[in-house]
């Protein structure tokens, strides 16, 4: 697993997420673990590097 601290786009706390490298591109929704407001996650992985991220509000 690959842990990874950004600012959440809602309450702009650092959070960390737990990530699968062997997924190369995916995107899914996670709950800011201090504000709970739902997060668009986009990870992209070459190998295990994290080569790209998004996190984004999802409009509700």
């Amino acid at each position: 697993m690959y842990e990874h601290f950004f600012l959440c786009p809602y309450c702009w706390e650092e959070v960390s997420m737990l990530m699968d490298p062997s997924i190369s591109k995916q995107t899914y929704i996670e709950d800011c673990e201090v504000c709970c407001n739902p997060i668009e996650v986009t990870p992209e992985f070459l190998g295990d590097v994290l080569v790209g991220f998004e996190a984004r509000e999802i409009g509700q």
